[in-house]
């Protein structure tokens, strides 16, 4: 195998685009990739990545959640076309369709139809929400809420900003919704549902949802001396890892650098733990976890039945070039999606932060992939173009094989 195309791409990139990434690849069973790079504190490049470094998964949660999801489906104790309101009784009644605050343009408003009218949340069932086309909205500031409840109050009594299954709109407010549903129906926290009933089955012992630090080791940069006592708080709550990935400067909000603690505002205001984003994990743990998923192979432990896998992966929505599964997007003919370059069996989903999971069953493939991208800023990415290029390296070598 060309493994050394692989290696220049990565090595390439964590120069010039990414401060620190983890990258895991296994093919027919076998892990032939797997390695650090980067840096945890890239302006003094004392701190090397490490292969148990934890990096923030941002929307890559979204997929952890929806299998602890359809474990429960499968047990009975709920069903894909149940609606969301006999869960959860006040995400009912008719809500107006309105515009949605733009999460990169604050102040700013996102129209998603010219359409007027209400939609009555009571008809919405959970499947819309693993879908994406149940017309909620893509994102509410919930953060700018006083606390957890309130924020929680704020996403199930939201406006809708499309006409259910006329669109497909990514929403984080639908996955948040399936997270307080999973709650109601375990009568558990979910972070330990997500533990139980994913991570320690097929026992990932990094992926977890982490703590928000003590108020006195906040907004400490990774090249102050102070850093490393954050570091050493983190290590003795995740049990001796090697510490966390850093993610963006938070300007806006928290006026600090953000780690060790979850990237996105609304989780962050829900306590780190959500339906949408919150889990941190290392590359290992995610391709151990995306491995599960093929199941026409004789080498995988598998969470969930065959049937219900074949569901989760077989086309559910689309709306031009977006298609999409239960929980997972699907491949995507836009040459620049990130899963282009794989088959068109291929399936995964992406995090903001700049991680991504890619799951090829006609090549019996699993990638993962984990940057801090978002590092650098939310302007000006480059996380896109990299996806592309390393998944087109990583076809390219195992095309030889």
């Amino acid at each position: 195998m060309n493994l050394p195309l692989i290696e220049s791409v990565m090595t390439e990139s964590t120069s010039t685009v990414l401060p620190a990434a983890q990258l895991e690849i296994r093919f027919k069973g076998e892990t032939i990739f797997s390695k650090a790079y980067g840096h945890l504190d890239p302006e003094t490049k004392l701190r090397p990545t490490q292969p148990d470094t934890l990096f923030d998964l941002a929307s890559v949660t979204k997929l952890f959640v929806t299998t602890a999801f359809m474990t429960l489906v499968e047990e009975g104790k709920v069903a894909l076309d149940q609606k969301v309101q006999s869960v959860l009784p006040d995400f009912n009644g008719a809500r107006p369709i309105e515009p949605y605050e733009d999460p990169l343009k604050w102040g700013s408003f996102v129209s998603v139809s010219d359409e007027q009218g209400t939609i009555d949340a009571a008809t919405i069932s959970f499947r819309h929400l693993l879908i994406h086309n149940s017309g909620l909205p893509a994102w509410r500031p919930l953060f700018q809420q006083p606390d957890a409840e309130s924020a929680k109050r704020m996403a199930i009594t939201t406006h809708f900003s499309y006409r259910t299954g006329e669109k497909v709109v990514y929403s984080d407010i639908g996955l948040i919704l399936l997270g307080m549903a999973i709650e109601k129906i375990t009568k558990q926290k979910l972070d330990d549902v997500v533990s139980a009933r994913v991570s320690q089955p097929l026992g990932l012992s990094h992926t977890r949802y982490l703590p928000i630090a003590p108020p006195t080791l906040k907004g400490i940069p990774p090249s102050s001396p102070n850093y490393f006592r954050l570091d050493n708080f983190l290590r003795a709550k995740m049990g001796g890892l090697r510490g966390v990935a850093p993610t963006e400067f938070d300007n806006q909000w928290r006026k600090r650098r953000i780690v060790g603690e979850v990237h996105d505002e609304n989780a962050y205001r829900l306590g780190g733990v959500s339906g949408h984003a919150g889990l941190f994990s290392t590359a290992t743990d995610v391709a151990a976890f995306g491995q599960s998923f093929l199941v026409e192979t004789l080498h995988v432990t598998s969470l969930l039945k065959p049937i219900t896998i074949n569901e989760m992966i077989s086309l559910q929505s689309q709306f031009n070039n977006i298609r999409r599964g239960i929980g997972f997007v699907l491949w995507s003919p836009d040459p620049e999606a990130s899963g282009n370059p794989f088959s068109q069996k291929a399936f995964g989903h992406t995090g903001f932060t700049g991680t991504s999971l890619w799951i090829d069953p006609e090549h019996d493939l699993v990638v993962a992939c984990l940057t801090n991208e978002v590092y650098n800023g939310r302007e000006y990415r480059k996380i896109a173009g990299f996806r592309v290029r390393i998944h087109k390296a990583i076809v390219q070598v195992i095309s030889d094989f």
